[in-house]
């Protein structure tokens, strides 16, 4: 029966589990992420949140509550100096839970735990930054070279129909063409008119 039950035990001892709980908060402030067993990183996750929540008010009180739990100076130092301008701005929230799939041997799911705001799985390092213009002596930023854009509803397309009346029409237009060469036949010239008359004539006489 699960009586009494509000909280994961994870089968250790109070003092077992508060030691590993401890331990692994330290490491995920320090490394921003670890791998470990999805109930693990759901007991941790309700472990190090009000952690961080009161590193967002810097004084002596809370580093002493927050040492309470860590027990590493180094880690409580980098967790108000860091950790907390990162979040400052984050109402809570500030781990995420990726499931990787289950164990050899014991086949227990498997997760990696981090840090929201070190976003390394979900951003590259390497973003997209935009061209910067580059400026002259003057001062004045050049003209950055815009790619043409082709309008592609400004091209034609000519459907198989339409290609068929235009090879008809220069059919049709050939043919007369051959035509009125044809009928045109040359023109008698004048001196061979003259010539006729004279015979003519001679044949009078």
């Amino acid at each position: 029966m699960r009586h009494n039950k509000k909280f994961n035990h994870l089968s250790r001892t109070s003092s077992h589990r508060k030691s590993m709980l401890s331990n692994m908060a330290g490491s995920l402030i320090k490394h921003k992420r670890i791998n470990t067993t999805v109930a693990k990183a759901k007991a941790l996750r309700i472990y190090v949140e009000p952690l961080i929540t009161k590193s967002k008010n810097d004084t002596t009180h809370s580093r002493r509550v927050v040492f309470s739990h860590l027990k590493d100076k180094a880690i409580v130092a980098e967790l108000f100096r860091d950790v907390a301008v990162k979040v400052g701005d984050r109402p809570g929230g500030y781990t995420r839970i990726l499931k990787t799939g289950t164990r050899l041997g014991d086949n227990a799911e498997m997760c990696i735990i981090e840090l929201v705001d070190y976003n390394t799985t979900y951003v590259s390092e390497t973003k997209s930054e935009k061209p910067q213009a580059k400026r002259t002596r003057r001062g004045k930023a050049s003209k950055t070279e815009e790619p043409k854009v082709i309008d592609e509803t400004t091209t034609e397309v000519k459907s198989p129909d339409a290609e068929v009346k235009d090879k008809k029409k220069e059919a049709v237009e050939q043919v007369k063409e051959v035509k009125s060469e044809t009928v045109e036949s040359p023109k008698p010239s004048d001196d061979k008119g003259e010539k006729d008359m004279d015979q003519k004539k001679e044949d009078a006489e």
